[in-house]
């Protein structure tokens, strides 16, 4: 997940990725994850895309999503969601190329369960994967725990 500009509302010098990483946030094994803080759950051809702990934790509180469309085929490493926090705005970028199949509309009205429940009830879009090979290129949670406390 990459940070977008600040909204004109935000304090245009404000870093939402600090050093300071919280040795506490949760890593769970049996995932994939991205170097932008997204993760990745395949079963099949079908992957559930959210993102992690750390992320939301520097984000801060999420009060907006602006979710891809259904039938959206998406690139890796293309845009797939925009989310806005009371820190920042920032881009949510696909992992894995496909089509979009599901996006979770409850964060539409209750965009806080991606802090509550990043792993859970906060995924933010399912993809069906073109190409499965692209998972391999993902970290898994020894290796996105290994980046987080390289940061």
């Amino acid at each position: 997940m990459r940070e977008a500009q600040p909204t004109a509302s935000r304090d245009a010098a404000q870093t939402i990725w600090t050093s300071n990483i919280d040795d506490q946030s949760e890593t769970p094994e049996g995932l994939r994850y991205t170097d932008e803080h997204e993760w990745v759950r395949a079963d099949g051809e079908l992957v559930t895309i959210g993102i992690t702990d750390f992320a939301q934790d520097q984000l801060g509180d999420v009060v907006y999503l602006e979710l891809p469309e259904v039938g959206a085929v998406v690139e890796s490493g293309g845009q797939l969601a925009e989310i806005e926090s009371v820190k920042t705005v920032s881009d949510l970028f696909a992992p894995v190329s496909g089509e979009v199949v599901e996006v979770n509309e409850t964060l539409l009205q209750q965009p806080e369960l991606v802090n509550q429940a990043p792993y859970g009830d906060g995924w933010i879009a399912r993809i069906h994967a073109s190409d499965l090979d692209e998972l391999d290129a993902l970290l898994d949670a020894a290796a996105y725990r290994a980046l987080l406390s390289d940061s």
